[in-house]
């Protein structure tokens, strides 16, 4: 190829035609891009999360619907002077500035107090073990109760004044009492020791002669004339 008809070419109108052309559809492309992202992100566009703690549930949802925001709820609680359905959290909090659409997650309050299942503790562990298991899985734990047994030891767990089983669900706010041993005796628990059957005769009477004072038994000795009934047996050789 000669130079003239190179540099010809390279000065065409047609190629700069054409490289305008495609450079025009790329900055288009990006624009268009652009554009779509800040339409589907809602760019520029900020709305304030409205304050609905202490509303019930189903106004809640009808306030943040009306801001163009959606609800999900994502926990219970429980708060006694509130009354069910009542929103006792939301996230994110309110007056924080987000886009349309965004999900606010709430709380909402429990119809009932909480459950929880009595351990496996009764007759099981000491009275300090006991306590400390109760009071980690959020029992409330009340005034000790001791009865006559082994000190320090759990014999039974009480509530409104009936007694607990293991794995019984009692409510979160009632008050658990801990029966332990105080270490002390019962009177009506006492030991009786009766002489073996070999010592009584057919009326109930002991047939066992009582110990003399200084510990030894004396026997009678032999009169004269007695004959001795004892016989020797040899074997054979």
């Amino acid at each position: 190829m000669k130079t003239k008809d190179f540099f010809r070419k390279i000065f065409s109108v047609r190629l700069w035609a054409n490289l305008a052309g495609m450079l025009l559809v790329v900055v288009l492309l990006c624009l268009g891009v652009k554009i779509g992202i800040d339409i589907y992100t809602h760019h520029g566009e900020v709305i304030m999360v409205p304050d609905v703690k202490r509303k019930q549930f189903a106004d809640a949802e009808h306030i943040l619907a009306a801001n163009g925001l959606g609800v999900v709820v994502s926990d219970t609680g429980y708060v006694k002077t509130l009354p069910p359905d009542c929103i006792l959290e939301q996230s994110p909090e309110p007056g924080r500035g987000v886009k349309s659409g965004r999900v606010i997650y709430v709380v909402i309050n429990s119809s009932h107090s909480p459950m929880l299942t009595i351990p496996d503790i009764v007759d099981n562990c000491s009275y300090r073990e006991a306590r400390a298991k109760l009071v980690a899985m959020g029992f409330k734990v009340g005034p000790t109760e001791y009865i006559p047994g082994e000190k320090d030891w759990v014999y039974g767990l009480k509530s409104h004044g009936k007694l607990l089983r293991t794995g019984q669900k009692v409510s979160v706010n009632d008050v658990v009492v801990i029966q332990v041993g105080d270490g002390m005796r019962d009177m009506d628990d006492s030991v009786v020791y009766t002489e073996p059957e070999d010592y009584f005769d057919e009326f109930g009477d002991s047939l066992a002669e009582p110990m003399p004072a200084d510990g030894v038994y004396y026997t009678e000795p032999e009169q004269e004339g007695e004959v001795d009934e004892f016989e020797v047996v040899t074997g054979p050789e």
